[in-house]
């Protein structure tokens, strides 16, 4: 599922593309068609990212509500729009760019109450300036829940998938098994500092990249990772491989209907120091 990155990238070019242009819209596929007719013709005004919701936003208050899922994709191009291939549900158009938007598991035309209802149910967005990281701290620091679980409840923090999950808990050597309620306060900002700060890199290269400068394939003296998902990585999707940094193999096991995965001695299994009392 494309994370939170990946929508604030779509929703900075879908404006710098169509924003303040009167836009053809249409459903080639159908499934969008009487929306559509309601929007075509009109300005749009345009986009945002809330976490992995993109929000397109048309004059008179009106925004087309889209969540990617698990493969949906929307491609924006330059050039006259050419005829559409496959199931397109969405197609924004001008004499100068076009933008088809397939196999999402949302696009709703919703009008700003409803756009507000939808972040509101939100956790945080480490790529959004008024986030507050403290709100998702008030749930995680009182938590059972595996800090593991707590990073991809999108009620407690918003754009964070399993990539930036792993990532950012290896980085920190936090045991993805640890209880929220277990973590300091400081080992939580720092966290999310990284992640404000890998967020954006990732907005910026419109791929993922998380490892430290000593651990580059150049500094190294490796191979580049070769990975449909891009960008170099210490523990996303390499069961079995070396930890880049002790040499251990990185394992996985399932949490959640999602694969985890880390490093056993780089992220070695939390143990409480709290005794029970006599």
């Amino acid at each position: 599922m494309p994370e939170g990155h990946t929508l604030r990238r779509l929703a900075i070019d879908l404006t710098a593309a169509f924003g303040g242009e009167v836009v053809a819209v249409s459903s080639p596929q159908g499934r969008f068609a009487a929306d559509a007719a309601q929007l075509d013709g009109t300005e749009l005004v345009a986009a945002d990212s809330a976490g992995k919701h993109l929000f397109v936003e048309f004059s008179g208050e009106r925004f087309v509500h889209i969540h990617l899922g698990l493969i949906g994709k929307l491609d924006v191009r330059r050039g006259p729009a050419p005829a559409p291939q496959g199931a397109v549900r969405l197609r924004l158009a001008t004499p100068s760019w076009y933008a088809d938007l397939r196999g999402a598991t949302r696009c709703d035309l919703v009008d700003a109450a409803r756009k507000a209802a939808v972040v509101a149910e939100l956790g945080p967005d480490p790529l959004r300036p008024d986030a507050d990281p403290d709100r998702a701290w008030a749930r995680i620091g009182r938590s059972e829940r595996s800090i593991g679980d707590l990073l991809m409840d999108q009620a407690v923090l918003a754009g964070v998938g399993n990539v930036y999950r792993a990532e950012v808990l290896f980085r920190h050597r936090i045991d993805p098994q640890r209880p929220g309620r277990t973590l300091r306060k400081a080992q939580w900002q720092a966290m999310w500092d990284d992640l404000v700060v890998l967020m954006a890199e990732g907005v910026r290269l419109n791929r993922i990249d998380t490892v430290r400068p000593e651990h580059t394939p150049e500094a190294m003296g490796r191979a580049p990772r070769v990975d449909d998902h891009g960008g170099e990585v210490y523990v996303y999707r390499r069961t079995g491989q070396a930890c880049l940094v002790c040499g251990a193999s990185v394992r996985t096991q399932d949490l959640k209907g999602r694969n985890l995965f880390w490093c056993p001695r780089c992220q070695p299994t939390f143990r409480s120091r709290a005794r029970s009392a006599p």
